[in-house]
């Protein structure tokens, strides 16, 4: 039980950390954007994103974790565009040419549908790339263990969160936002 608050904590204080984070860069605007569709596909693609990343973290730690942004920005982008089609999208389809190395790109290119070399495409980039190394300095602050178990969980929770920063980067950029509504408003049924 104590164990999983100390989980809980690490990844809500990294979740407000990086929503405030985009929030002062003009990507979000205070809130994270979501969707329990979304959200359920995390938990369908975290076992292989988590052997693809692991294998990263020594030589590309803010790419093991800033590519989880990017799959939660595809499985929003597919959200918003036709979930019935792409509900089921396997993992691997996110992977580029080179697999996990390129996914980033790939994502951008063919899920986003922007050009590399655009501006909204180098925005997003930097945007995740400050994220990451955020992410990392959190991670570094907990001083767990290399290869530890407890390392395992704080990565895991730190790509859920960067996954869900993903996802609400872009159902942000599609337009989307929360209003609040008044329930004196609503017609009854």
């Amino acid at each position: 039980m104590e164990q999983n608050e100390y989980f809980d904590n690490y990844e809500n204080n990294l979740q407000v950390e990086l929503l405030k984070q985009c929030t002062s860069h003009g990507m979000l605007d205070g809130t994270l954007l979501a969707s329990d569709d979304i959200e359920a596909r995390w938990h369908d693609y975290a076992p292989e994103y988590m052997a693809d990343a692991v294998g990263q973290i020594n030589s590309f730690p803010a790419a093991a974790v800033a590519w989880a942004a990017y799959v939660g920005m595809a499985v929003a982008a597919w959200w918003d565009v036709d979930w019935e089609r792409y509900a089921s999208e396997s993992y691997a389809s996110l992977h580029g040419p080179r697999g996990f190395d390129d996914m980033d790109e790939h994502i951008v290119e063919h899920i986003l549908a922007l050009d590399l070399e655009s501006k909204e495409a180098a925005a997003i980039e930097d945007m995740l790339r400050s994220c990451a190394q955020t992410a990392l300095t959190f991670i570094r602050r907990e001083q767990v263990e290399a290869q530890s178990t407890k390392a395992f969980y704080i990565f895991a929770r730190t790509a859920r969160v960067m996954f869900r920063i993903g996802a609400a980067l872009e159902l942000a950029r599609r337009g989307y936002r929360f209003e609040k509504v008044n329930m004196a408003d609503m017609p009854i049924s």
